[in-house]
């Protein structure tokens, strides 16, 4: 029951509703797409913001997200799972898009 809790709390969070989710690959409440999941959390350091890869000063970056104006507002990365997350440039997860990959 607590974890239904959490997960339905991480999904208020992420502004995901039950309503938006189609079926169970894009669910956040997947583990493969869930930010508890250490291969989508900024814990890892392949995810970090501490890894010069993802930080806003490696000008060489080519996993930046920006905004119209062309601020950098994040960075992505893929799972190997092969979800792409996408992380503020604090390190903190503000979306996914799941795996498109076939099982």
């Amino acid at each position: 029951m607590k974890k239904l809790i959490t997960l339905l709390a991480l999904m208020a969070l992420t502004g995901y509703s039950l309503a938006q989710v189609t079926n169970w690959n894009n669910s956040p409440l997947n583990y493969q797409n869930s930010e508890l999941n250490y291969n989508n959390s900024s814990l890892n350091y392949q995810n970090s913001p501490l890894n010069y890869q993802n930080s806003p000063l490696n000008y060489n970056s080519t996993n930046g997200v920006y905004d119209n104006s062309g601020n950098r507002i994040g960075y992505e990365t893929q799972s190997p799972q092969g979800v792409t997350n996408f992380f503020d440039n604090n390190g903190n997860r503000i979306g996914y898009s799941p795996s498109q990959r076939t099982r």
